[in-house]
């Protein structure tokens, strides 16, 4: 795995995602990696979604077609 490190969050974004994790019985550090991995896979999603859409443009795709595109997308995430 790698590190990350933000700079330059302001100190009320800080103390408002701080509070949402303690809400949740989190560490800042897992929330915000909860966070990171939820926008990765929505981007997968998109990803997905815009193959799609050329396809559709086309009329070659078939149902195979998508279904394959959909768990390689959820074998990225997991």
């Amino acid at each position: 795995m790698v590190a990350m490190q933000i700079r330059d969050v302001p100190e009320p974004a800080r103390d408002a995602l701080a509070r949402r994790a303690q809400a949740k019985g989190q560490s800042l550090q897992a929330y915000l990696r909860e966070m990171v991995l939820r926008e990765a896979a929505f981007a997968n999603n998109l990803d997905v979604l815009d193959e799609v859409a050329e396809w559709r443009t086309g009329g070659e795709a078939t149902l195979d077609d998508v279904l394959a595109a959909r768990d390689d997308a959820r074998r990225d995430v997991g």
